[in-house]
């Protein structure tokens, strides 16, 4: 369901100036500069905060690191903003921009971590490039993610998680902390808004970890661990 437009919408977004950068691509490579903090600070970008439940308490409990939020909702950007004013983060802020330009807003190496959570499983027929671990999106991601650097993928949805895994290890991809029940295992995670119903229903979430490697590093087969080891099958 499509959210309602907010009241007032225009002026709330301007009342919430202070965590929203308008102009990100003016920050490509100096955002550690404009947080304020030495070239050694871990940067986290989460793309598609939504409501920003998750991004949020990411930065109430790392205060030492550093987090950008996209979301192109401006609906839904706004809830997150303003919970983040209420807890007076400064080391948290938001933009609102396309995920496949980004490499317009970040510059090479500059990121150390990517957050994708509960990405839109994209199901039809012809869309699947449209979902957030497509190569045609990891593609980008690798222009601005450090060596090493991680992105962190949780989804409640089976079909997008198998096609995922299969993505990440084609692009060359290390997979590491795979699981099919998060919440059966005692990995530290703090959950979305969507998590939350999810969890309460029962539902399974589904839960990687894909590293950046080196060329020469020996990348997980996706087969040892029963998953697609052929191109995805369009539905």
């Amino acid at each position: 369901m499509r959210m309602r437009k907010k009241k007032n919408l225009t002026g709330r977004m301007e009342a919430c100036e202070d965590v929203q950068v308008l102009n990100p691509e003016e920050l490509r490579g100096k955002w550690r500069e404009h947080f304020g903090c030495d070239a050694g600070t871990v940067l986290n970008v989460e793309i598609g905060c939504g409501k920003g439940g998750f991004i949020v308490q990411m930065a109430k409990q790392n205060p030492d690191q550093l987090f950008v939020a996209v979301e192109r909702v401006e609906s839904v950007l706004l809830i997150a903003m303003e919970k983040a004013q209420k807890e007076q983060l400064d080391n948290l802020l938001f933009i609102s921009y396309d995920a496949s330009r980004l490499d317009l807003v970040f510059d090479k190496d500059e990121a150390d971590r990517i957050y994708l959570n509960f990405s839109d499983p994209w199901p039809p027929k012809g869309q699947h490039k449209r979902r957030l671990t497509h190569p045609a999106f990891l593609t980008v991601y690798q222009r601005f993610l450090k060596e090493r650097g991680e992105i962190c993928f949780k989804t409640d949805n089976r079909p997008l998680f198998e096609h995922s895994i299969c993505y990440f290890s084609q692009f060359g991809y290390g997979l590491f902390e795979v699981t099919f029940n998060l919440h059966a295992t005692d990995t530290p995670n703090v959950m979305t808004e969507y998590e939350r119903n999810f969890s309460l229903q029962g539902l399974p979430i589904y839960r990687l970890v894909a590293r950046k490697m080196f060329p020469d590093t020996p990348m997980t087969d996706v087969r040892k661990i029963g998953m697609l080891d052929r191109e995805e099958e369009e539905a």
